[in-house]
């Protein structure tokens, strides 16, 4: 199957670079390179593209789409929370501009065998990268009702968590769960009949908080993004796209320390810890998608791009 997938917000997020036909450019999540081939195409002779992902589909399919730009493209199968280091071995220190795009591929939901969608009836995987060990089903089966419950509260944000956390360990007494339709039933089971004729496919949200527990998705954010502007040169910019609220919190929060780092109590007249601001979100609020993307990429609908340049 071609790995296929729009790019989310993808003016916004080239506009949002500010590209310098002779910068170095990172993007995190590579996929199938629809940002990469955008700022490859308005890289110079001098100009450099390094892409990293951890699923080995993407890396083919984006080397494959990037091909024509020949040796200005590095191309790395890694998670970007290793960006840093993965970088420092190809002797590349500082860039200009990264790109993050923290949704989930059409491509992988699409793949039956991958287990990320409550669509086709397969087994439970949900790992991004086929090289890890945990998966979707052996978080269903093995985590506790409690753990169960907070996953789907936090990650998936639905109001019926504990019921369906509650279902999932009275079944899996009986049986394990192997398959993505048995837990769909299990699922539809724990929330109200008059619940579920709304809002979209009962088992949306507990997918969605299977994924981000299974791939480690917040603490791998969270652990990144001082790495990611401690790489950028002055006026590079980092551009993050998320998909979740959760997701969103954090690149905010991270973002806010960054520009006012001060730690002194407020009643200090002047401040005495020496922290200086790193840069600034630009601009201030989230872009959203326009009409006109909401209209033909319904998967853009709880996109938002958040900047941030580098002093």
């Amino acid at each position: 199957m071609e790995f296929k997938h729009k790019s989310v917000l993808l003016e916004e997020t080239i506009e949002g670079l500010h590209i310098k036909p002779d910068g170095i450019y990172l993007d995190g999540t590579l996929g199938g390179g629809g940002h990469a081939y955008e700022v490859c195409r308005r890289l110079n002779e001098k100009g450099r593209f390094i892409g990293i992902d951890q699923d080995a589909d993407a890396i083919a399919a984006a080397s494959k789409r990037l091909e024509e730009f020949g040796s200005k493209v590095t191309i790395l199968r890694n998670n970007y929370c290793n960006a840093k280091q993965a970088l420092a071995e190809i002797g590349v220190d500082k860039v200009d501009g990264i790109v993050l795009d923290l949704g989930v591929s059409s491509y992988q939901l699409d793949t039956v065998e991958r287990g990320f969608t409550y669509k086709y009836d397969t087994a439970l995987d949900m790992r991004m990268d086929q090289r890890q060990t945990l998966t979707a089903r052996d978080i269903v089966n093995e985590y506790s009702e409690k753990d169960l419950y907070r996953i789907i509260k936090d990650y998936g944000e639905d109001q019926f968590a504990k019921n369906i956390a509650k279902h999932i360990v009275k079944a899996r007494e009986v049986k394990p769960i192997e398959t993505t339709f048995e837990l769909n039933e299990l699922i539809k089971a724990a929330i109200p009949a008059k619940m579920r004729a709304t809002g979209g496919h009962p088992s949306k949200r507990t997918f969605q908080a299977i994924r981000i527990e299974c791939n480690h998705e917040l603490e791998v954010l969270k652990n990144s993004l001082d790495d990611m502007i401690d790489m950028l040169n002055p006026g590079g910019r980092l551009c993050i796209i998320t998909f979740h609220s959760l997701e969103d919190r954090i690149v905010k929060t991270i973002y806010r320390e960054k520009e006012n780092p001060c730690t002194c109590p407020p009643e200090f007249p002047v401040c005495v810890c020496g922290k200086k601001p790193l840069g600034k979100a630009t601009p201030r609020k989230p872009i959203l998608p326009s009409e006109e993307e909401l209209e033909f990429n319904s998967r853009s609908k709880s996109a938002k791009l958040r900047v941030f340049e580098r002093m």
